[in-house]
This record gives structure tokens, sequence and C-alpha cells, in this order.
């Protein structure tokens, strides 16, 4: 098996060739029901998509580490005025798989394309399914906090938000552990932020999908959307997998941050403008980095220069003043 590397194939028969627990993480957006045929690929049906996917998502967690994530991004679309099943389905046949649902991540389309139904409004949001082989898995809560929030200026700080409050100068409420008034039963104590910058998010995630399509896929997620979860499910060096890579997003985000990637993709259009982008997600970071060395080394040049001159200068009028 070659790591860092972009395969031409079928995800199904690829995968078969991978050893046991060898995937620190596999993202992957695959075809929806009904949608993406092409003169390679044909549509998958919606009455087949679950019967499709099992053997799929069956390799999956053979090939996935036991600490391991699988976060499989997927939609059910409306047919005949209802919402299809088949991703509940598809999430009840792979528990008997032997998986665990962990978590059902929102993507919250912030740019989501308009439109009008009688019965429905426009799509904004998409599932990240979480799935894992265990209930102990790798997850890097702390390389997802987001800043703290604006409520935070007026309970924590000071000075129109310049500077921390003192626990003694927080409100008598702030300071004691209140019930919320909602009936909920949960608690909280304010003054427990005071020395935070930064908390855990939600399980809600906003980024604008692709509007102008520079990826040249029907369907490209952004760069953000698997960014986030390498961060969140993996550490630098871990191994990425994306079976249905498309325009290559996941590969370019797993170089972003330092981890090895395998991606697999059965068309061959969509497998050269992957490893097209994979190349340059290598090149740019060192094309600025040379940009950067050779702005540094005349900057230096220039302080030289100036510092040179200055020192002629000094010199020029200290002579003139001992010849007088």
């Amino acid at each position: 098996m070659k790591i860092d590397k972009i395969y031409h194939n079928d995800c199904l028969e690829q995968i078969k060739k991978f050893p046991d627990n060898c995937i620190d993480l596999i993202v992957t957006s695959p075809p929806y029901a009904g949608k993406r045929g092409t003169k390679q690929v044909e549509k998958i049906p919606i009455k087949e998509y679950v019967k499709w996917f099992l053997p799929i998502s069956l390799g999956l967690q053979r090939i996935l580490k036991p600490t391991g994530s699988f976060v499989l991004n997927i939609k059910e679309p409306a047919v005949k005025h209802e919402r299809s099943t088949y991703v509940i389905e598809l999430i009840l046949r792979m528990r008997e798989q032997g998986w665990y649902w962990t978590e059902e991540y929102v993507w919250h389309k912030t740019t989501s394309f308009p439109g009008k139904w009688s019965n429905r409004f426009r799509d904004g949001w998409e599932r990240c399914l979480h799935f894992t082989k265990n209930t102990e898995f790798k997850m890097n809560q702390d390389a997802v906090k987001i800043p703290i929030g604006e409520w935070a200026k007026s309970r924590l700080m000071k000075n129109n938000g310049t500077e921390k409050r003192k626990i003694t100068e927080m409100s008598k409420d702030d300071r004691k552990r209140r019930r919320s008034k909602s009936g909920s039963g949960l608690e909280r104590q304010v003054a427990n932020w005071l020395d935070r910058d930064k908390v855990f998010p939600d399980n809600v995630l906003e980024f604008a999908p692709i509007v102008n399509n520079k990826k040249k896929h029907s369907a490209a997620f952004p760069d953000e959307l698997p960014e986030w979860f390498i961060k969140l499910f993996t550490d630098p060096g871990d191994l990425v997998l994306d079976p249905f890579i498309g325009s290559g997003t996941t590969a370019v985000a797993a170089v972003k941050l330092k981890r090895h990637y395998i991606g697999i993709e059965k068309q061959r259009e969509y497998w050269n403008i992957a490893k097209k982008n994979v190349r340059l997600a290598k090149v740019v970071p060192e094309i600025k980095k040379q940009i950067r060395n050779a702005a540094k080394k005349d900057l230096e040049e220039r302080i030289r220069n100036i510092k040179s001159v200055k020192k002629n200068q000094a010199l020029d009028n200290f002579n003139r003043t001992n010849s007088k």
C-alpha cells in the first residue's frame, strides 16, 4: 500500500488491497442516490443505495484503526413530495455491521442554493455522520476550539472589553452556580469562564459551499470541512483516506495539515484533477516560503545598505568637524 497517492480505481476493489487497521480517519462524500451520473459512472437508484454502500462500509470498517473515525457527508433528497429514508436505513444497517453511530454533525451551508418548492424550503444543511469502531477513539477537542463569543465582553471584561475582570468584580449571580430557568436541570457558573479565551464548538459547522467551482467537480465540498475533521480526529503524520476523493479536497486538506493521505477516484477526469490539485497544494507553500525568504534577504540587504550609508555620513560629518 502506497501512501500520499490518489488511486484510479473503484473504491471497493481498491480497499480490498489495503491491510487491516491501517487508516486513522476516513472522510468522504460518496455519490448521493440518483445523482452524479456520468458516462463512466451510473447513477445509484435510491432503492438500491443501501445495498450498494454496505459492502463498502464493511471494507472501510476492516481497514480503519480501532481508534479511528469515519465521517460520512451525505444528504437524502426529496422525492415525490417527501424526504427519502435511505440515509436513516443506512445508519441502522451499518450499526448491524458493528459500527457505532457516535455523533451527527450538521454542515450548515451559509450560502445555500436558492429555490422555491410548494411544500418545503431550500436545503441549507447536510449530514456529516460520525462512525467509530469503539466507544473510545482519538479526538483532539482542543484543536477545534473557537473564540468565547461576544457575550464575554460584558460579563467577563471591563473597560470596553480591553481588560479582564477579577472574580471579585463580577456580579453576585455570575459568581455562584445557577440552575437554568428553562427547567432543563442544567447548571452553570459564569465565573468558571473567566480564564478562558476559547471554548468547545457545538456540532453545527458553518461553511459556505463551493460556488465558483474552481475544483471542476459538481459536488465539491469546501476545504474547511475535511480540515475541521482532520484536526479533530487525527495527529500530524496520521493517515487520512477519502474513497470517493473527487477533485482531491480531502487530500489537499491533509497536505496542508501535515497528514498523509490516500485517495480513490473511479472517474479518470476527476482523478487527473485531484492529482493536479494535490501537486499544487504541495508546491504552493514551498513557493511562498521561497518568496518570503527572498523578501527577507532583500530587506536585510536594504537595512545593511541604510546602515552603511548612515555610518559613512556620520564619518563624513566627523571628519568635516575635525578638519575645522
